[in-house]
């Protein structure tokens, strides 16, 4: 069975827009652990959140509160970093993911380039988290190389970088996307990584993606779902997306 990881994120960018101050005392709505709790209500099957460098959503605290409170699976999304290793090791999720950072950028942009940055310090972190019995997964773009050098750092899963596709303006374009998600995912499929995937990824684009792409294990999704819950709630939004992943009918409520 497919599932969904819900990305978390955007509740605490929401909460930060205004309450920058929160440890302070200020009231911190929305609550992000209320917001891991009510997808965790309505199906999730994992909860996903990036602890990044800069802290401009998620914090520590809420990692804490997440891992102490919930009862699915917690998969932090972090650079590749000794002091996000540390993180890691601190609050032990049951996965960690890891991604490329870049301060300007609104949100993560592109896979992580293993083929540039090599084998070893990926493997190093991957040992050492593998020790402390986390799993670990690679953020890349869906290139053979990509998945092959994944691989060798002996992670355990490559969660396949969707932008390219969830961007595509033109048919041929979504064919071509489409056709290098599967290729990717067989080869993963083939080396016995376990096949995630996520960005951009929305309640239109995802029925047609699970459908042409094979193997795939967790879909990792936020801003749609977010956004659809600012008109329907989390809980309809994430009861949504569930039924798309699962092709099950479900009465979709009008904005």
């Amino acid at each position: 069975m497919l599932r969904l990881g819900v990305n978390i994120d955007h509740v605490a960018t929401l909460r930060e827009a205004r309450y920058r101050d929160w440890k302070k005392g200020l009231p911190p709505e929305p609550l992000v652990l209320d917001a891991a709790k009510m997808a965790m209500q309505a199906g999730a099957d994992s909860i996903t959140l990036h602890l990044r460098e800069d802290r401009r959503h998620i914090q520590e605290s809420d990692v804490e509160q997440l891992r102490e409170s919930i009862d699915i699976p917690l998969n932090l999304e972090m650079a590749a970093t000794g002091a996000m290793i540390l993180q890691a090791l601190r609050f032990k999720p049951e996965e960690v993911c890891l991604v490329p950072e870049k301060r300007q950028e609104i949100t993560t942009e592109g896979g992580l380039d293993l083929v540039a940055a090599g084998r070893g310090p990926i493997k190093i972190i991957t040992d050492k988290l593998n020790e402390a019995k986390i799993e670990v997964s690679a953020f890349i773009d869906p290139e053979l190389e990509q998945v092959d050098c994944a691989h060798r750092a002996g992670v355990q899963a490559v969660e396949l970088h969707t932008g390219a596709y969830a961007n595509a303006t033109t048919p041929r374009a979504k064919r071509a996307e489409l056709a290098r998600q599967a290729r990717a995912a067989a080869h993963a499929h083939e080396l016995g990584l376990r096949v995630n995937a996520g960005h951009g990824l929305h309640y239109t684009n995802v029925r047609e993606f699970i459908e042409d792409v094979p193997h795939l294990h967790t879909l990792n999704i936020g801003h749609a779902i977010v956004s659809r819950a600012i008109f329907v709630g989390l809980n309809q939004a994430v009861l949504e997306m569930t039924a798309l992943l699962r092709h099950r009918e479900y009465a979709f409520k009008a904005d």
